[in-house]
This record gives structure tokens, sequence and C-alpha cells, in this order.
């Protein structure tokens, strides 16, 4: 296998290893991505008002946000560091935004944009990655991990969107 560099920003990398870890952990395939998912745009979210891109929100939202959160009956799944709301449906558990259910096929379809004919050697090599720890282990370092493969891009807001190069020798490599 060639060495491959991936030209591509860092949210759907980290959607992508978040639902992969999420699967290690024993989470359907369904509901890892959507975790995935949910899991960047925590992020982002975080990352955004760090950098002054995302305005706090007032506190008529937030109560508004927490009055979303009590009607959906809420549970939270932990993954990479972070509380994920998630919510029971027909269709079993899936991460929630704002108290609705995040749909495994819109995240599907995005990771397949973003990665385009690279989606599943890059989803390969972080299986590798993930199998190589006990799920236990896999869960304390999954975003240490993480921190270490993802592309490389600008310092502060010039880095918001920007794209950098995704190792995936470099993501094999950390499974041995």
């Amino acid at each position: 296998m060639a060495n491959k560099k991936i030209k591509i920003n860092r949210a759907p990398v980290m959607t992508l290893w978040a639902a992969v870890v999420a699967e290690r952990l024993g989470y359907d395939e369904e509901t890892a991505l959507t975790l995935g998912k949910a899991v960047a745009g925590l992020n982002a979210q975080s990352k955004g008002k760090k950098l002054g891109i995302y305005e706090e929100k007032s506190e008529d939202e937030k109560k508004d946000d927490k009055k979303k959160e009590k009607e959906a009956d809420l549970k939270f799944v932990e993954l990479l560091g972070r509380g994920i709301p998630a919510v029971e449906t027909a269709n079993g558990l899936r991460a929630a935004e704002k108290g609705k259910p995040i749909h495994a096929e819109s995240v599907q379809t995005y990771l397949e944009q973003k990665f385009k004919e690279d989606l599943d050697d890059t989803r390969k090599a972080m299986e590798k990655l993930a199998k190589a720890f006990p799920p236990k282990q896999l869960e304390k370092k999954a975003y240490d991990l993480y921190e270490k493969f993802r592309p490389e891009i600008p310092e502060g807001k010039k880095g918001w969107g920007a794209k950098g190069e995704l190792d995936l020798e470099y993501i094999r490599s950390l499974a041995e």
C-alpha cells in the first residue's frame, strides 16, 4: 500500500475517528456515526468560541436549549472526553443536537463527500489503530491519538476550515 496523504479539513477526520472509536467501544455503526458527528460538532463549537468566530449564546437561548434537552429525555454518552447528548429512537440510540436525533445517513453522506474515494482506506487505517488497543484503554487514549495524526493546519483563525494532510501510513504506524 502506497503511503497515501489526503488533503482534508479536520472536522470530517474527527467525525470518522470518533465513529470508529464508538464502534470499537460497542456501539452499532449507525449510532457510532451520529456520535462521531456530535463530537466533531461540539469540538468545532468550542474552538469557534475560543477564536471568536461564534458568539456566546444569550441567557434566553441557553434556557431554550435546556428546555429542548429536558423535553427530549436525553442520555449522555462519553466519547473522546466529551459528554454527548443522545436520544433513544425507533432505530436505536442516536446522538442529538438541540434535542433532535442526528441521522446516520446524513453523516455517512457527509463523510463520503469529504473523503471521496479515500473513505474506505481511511476507515481501515483508523479501524486498525482502534483495534490495537483494548476498548477501555482506547477510551482513555482516543483523543490523544487523534491529536497525533490529525491534519496540521495554521494556528488561530487562519486554520479555521483549512485543509491539511492526513497521512494514512502514519495512522497505521501508530497501531504497531
